[in-house]
């Protein structure tokens, strides 16, 4: 099966191209910007600014610009949409506030489309050893969902397991959102 869609791309003239290797950057820091929410922010490393997407998660938007996808995180955590709102700002301070000293990234800088005009990369970040997105998600600021990657020396699968794990630990002690459930 393999050969046939090689053969399609080749016989079509359809270029694949190779995923991109993964980059580690060390010493990365947060760059303040009112765009900034708790699953995506803006960063500098070296002499390198993007703005970063993590991979596996999604925090609580913080306005009503995409009240679908509001509606729908707030029925996920069986929350109001007031006080999903106000997860998605305390899920943007408590990255900004995690993030104050230099942490890592690992990204391939495969471009993570979304309706804003600004180009995001998505990422894997890593601060005092533990990785942003299975913080936010045991603190109950944010859902194991998103786009999901083979990341260095792990399958995607077993990353999302572990992140629903931790989702159901916060459900159950009630942190975070699950602390404001209808």
């Amino acid at each position: 099966m393999k050969f046939f869609a090689l053969l399609f791309f080749v016989v079509s003239g359809i270029s694949v191209a190779a995923p991109k290797p993964w980059s580690t950057l060390e010493g990365c820091i947060y760059i303040p910007h009112a765009n900034n929410d708790g699953d995506s922010f803006h960063v500098r490393c070296g002499d390198d600014a993007f703005v970063l997407r993590l991979y596996f998660v999604d925090t609580p938007e913080t306005n009503l610009q995409y009240p679908e996808r509001t509606r729908e995180q707030a029925e996920h955590f069986g929350a109001t949409l007031d006080d999903t709102l106000k997860a998605g700002k305390a899920a943007g301070a408590f990255v900004r506030d995690t993030l104050k000293g230099p942490f890592t990234v690992v990204t391939r800088k495969a471009t993570a489309a979304g309706r804003g005009k600004e180009l995001r990369y998505y990422a894997m970040v890593q601060v005092g050893g533990r990785n942003l997105d299975e913080i936010l998600v045991l603190q109950g600021l944010a859902r194991a969902k998103g786009v999901a990657a083979s990341v260095p020396g792990e399958k995607s699968r077993a990353h999302v397991q572990r992140l629903q794990l931790l989702e159901g630990e916060a459900k159950q002690k009630g942190r975070g959102l699950w602390a404001r459930r209808k």
